[in-house]
């Protein structure tokens, strides 16, 4: 048994014999010794990014942590399955040190699970296109991943590029950031597990948090991917602030045909790291599960689960 394994295991036993009231109280001690400094950056953080739960020492405001305690303790037959399929070794530290952080505020290994080889979502050891592959990117913003795609394998490795985004800010820069390569289909929709209107909830921090919600002022359409797109899809990208599991469930029938390869965040909340997997494995089981960390070293942010 090699370290991760080990490591692993012994936090998965510990937690076993933590009621989920013990779990709670151990993350609320824990973070009332941590450094003011990094206390003062994760409340600011929490109310700016409000995924996770609020989070507010000074109200004795910890629903942070009961929404992890409750993660930990109810699903984690869960994290124990998504470990044993997980690929590789990297991918298996980068979900130890995921619930090592949320539960002993574990800076040291989360630090040493962040990838520095590699681009966001495009990993050359794991992902090889050719010059065939259909995208989705849900979730375009301005171009950043086309970008960052084209940059890492040329020009030359794509047939067609469907780009989706809700807001006109991100969509007039997008154009304009890949006006120069063909076969980009830019669409202002909102791709999710049904069809009809919903409303954009903007984020007064950044446009790249936009959200969908039931009401509001700034209508968008939105469609399933499968009445979307007709053609053979080879790859998707989501990161969609939260709406990543009903998009999947709009693109079953892709998943199932097709088995495009899968780049998804899983951070927007503390269930999408197992239950996007199970997800997907339910679609279709012969997928192979990899996780990636591009997050910061405090909290677990950026976490991509890519999917072959």
């Amino acid at each position: 048994m090699n370290y991760i394994d080990d490591y692993f295991k012994q936090l998965v036993n510990h937690l076993k014999k933590k009621t989920k009231e013990e779990i709670y109280g151990d993350m609320v001690y824990q973070y009332k010794r941590l450094n003011q400094n990094i206390k003062n950056s994760l409340e600011n953080y929490f109310e700016k990014f409000p995924y996770w739960g609020s989070l507010n020492e000074s109200k004795e405001d910890f629903e942070h942590m009961r929404l992890i305690a409750d993660s930990l303790k109810d699903h984690l037959d869960d994290f124990i399955h998504l470990y044993s399929k997980l690929g590789d070794y990297r991918s298996k530290l980068v979900l130890y040190s995921i619930m090592s952080n949320w539960y002993q505020y574990d800076f040291k290994m989360l630090n040493r699970s962040i990838e520095k080889s590699y681009g966001h979502y495009f990993d050359l050891d794991l992902i090889e296109p050719n010059s065939e592959e259909v995208i989705v990117d849900l979730g375009a913003y301005t171009g950043d991943t086309i970008l960052d795609y084209i940059y890492t394998y040329g020009e030359n490795k794509y047939q067609k590029i469907y780009a989706y985004d809700i807001t006109e800010e991100s969509l007039i820069k997008l154009k304009e950031n890949v006006s120069r390569y063909p076969n980009i289909i830019v669409k202002k929709r909102a791709i999710t597990d049904k069809t009809g209107i919903t409303y954009i909830k903007k984020s007064e921090v950044d446009n790249s948090a936009n959200m969908t919600m039931d009401h509001g002022d700034d209508e968008v359409l939105e469609t399933t991917l499968d009445d979307e797109v007709k053609e053979k899809i080879t790859m998707i990208k989501m990161d969609i602030e939260g709406g990543e599991q009903k998009a999947l469930r709009g693109a079953e029938e892709h998943i199932k045909k097709e088995h495009p390869k899968l780049l998804i965040s899983v951070y927007h909340n503390v269930r999408d790291i197992f239950e996007i997997p199970k997800m997907i494995e339910q679609m279709d089981s012969s997928y192979q599960f990899y996780l990636r960390n591009h997050g910061g070293g405090v909290y677990p942010t950026e976490i991509v689960l890519i999917a072959i």
